[in-house]
């Protein structure tokens, strides 16, 4: 069965919280999936995002939200997180509790650099192969910050595999034209933008020239 963006937001496809896989798989059913244009790879089309996953990794407390929508996740055939050295110390966390239950290797991790200095975001990407446990998948430019400086760094790392995809993300209709001019003039493999039914700008342009 192959569903269009209306029918996944309209099934609630975007919202991951823990205990709401139920909804979105069945028993035994397999997640819905969706191929990567320069790669021809499959990865499921549902996510997870990590903005929250914050804490203390030594507190088995505030660890242990994280830690069952991980096993959720995982149980109904989720593989992509996404993350980013901004959002706390998720890159830590995450590395941490997917070491704990062994799932490394069976996800396809993202973060982001966001740096206006080609040596800092060098850094910053080292930083966080070290916290996510050695392996991304996925680097991408975060917010567009520094993009002209920071993808020919992306563009000779994926040369050097040190990661297959390399990407730009941006949340905001304000950014759009610049995401537009950056995907004529650079080879990106993915894209992270807004779009839902309150916010449906991306369709005009955006999509169209990604597929």
């Amino acid at each position: 069965m192959k569903l269009t963006r209306r029918d996944l937001i309209r099934t609630g496809a975007g919202a991951l919280a823990l205990g709401g896989f139920g909804g979105l798989l069945s028993a035994g059913e397999a997640p819905i999936m969706t191929t990567v244009p320069s790669t021809g790879e499959q990865l499921p089309c549902v996510g997870i995002g990590t903005n929250r996953y914050r804490g203390d990794p030594a507190s088995a407390g505030e660890m242990e939200p994280f830690l069952k929508t991980l096993e959720a996740f995982h149980e109904n055939g989720g593989r992509v997180i996404d993350t980013s050295p901004n959002y706390g110390n998720s890159e830590e966390v995450l590395g941490r509790l997917l070491t704990e239950l062994n799932r490394r290797d069976d996800v396809f991790m993202a973060t982001k650099v966001d740096r206006e200095d080609a040596a800092e975001g060098e850094q910053r990407m080292e930083s966080s192969a070290d916290r996510l446990g050695g392996r991304i998948d996925l680097m991408q430019v975060h917010n567009l910050r520094g993009v002209d400086v920071q993808l020919p760094t992306l563009q000779a790392w994926k040369a050097e595999s040190r990661f297959p995809y390399i990407g730009v993300t941006t949340h905001r209709v304000s950014q759009h034209a610049e995401i537009e001019r950056v995907m004529g003039q650079y080879p990106l493999d993915f894209i992270q933008i807004n779009y839902s039914l309150a916010d449906r700008a991306a369709a005009d342009r955006l999509l169209p020239l990604a597929q």
